[in-house]
């Protein structure tokens, strides 16, 4: 059973950064890969970004360049760093976590990142 707790959303005019955190509780942080969802409004949810134990990523188009994901396995979190944030970024941001062994999935409560001027 894994815990997921996030943290670092807010609101932040366009071409602003935030960056978020999730803190992975309750398992070992290696089994997991480990991602960034967001939900906007009347729309799916969608893979912003994920990052394997070993640190290789994968991005969505739309972030490519703006959004970098780390993990830090000592204090078993993952980051998201959003840079050049932009109006159509605004969503309910939710931290996944992946067991990479069972295909088991958890996820976190959800974060909300409003991006306006």
């Amino acid at each position: 059973q894994v815990q997921l707790v996030e943290s670092g959303g807010g609101l932040v005019q366009p071409g602003g950064s935030l960056r978020l955190s999730c803190a992975a509780l309750g398992s070992i942080f290696s089994l997991y890969a480990m991602g960034w969802y967001r939900q906007a409004p009347g729309k799916q949810r969608e893979l912003v970004a994920r990052i394997t134990d070993g640190g290789g990523s994968t991005y969505a188009d739309s972030v490519k360049g703006r959004f970098t994901i780390s993990r830090d396995h000592a204090k078993h979190t993952v980051y998201l760093q959003m840079n050049s944030l932009k109006f159509e970024d605004t969503a309910v941001y939710y931290c996944n976590a992946l067991n990479v062994r069972t295909l088991e999935e958890y996820w976190g409560q959800g974060t909300q990142v409003t991006v306006s001027s």
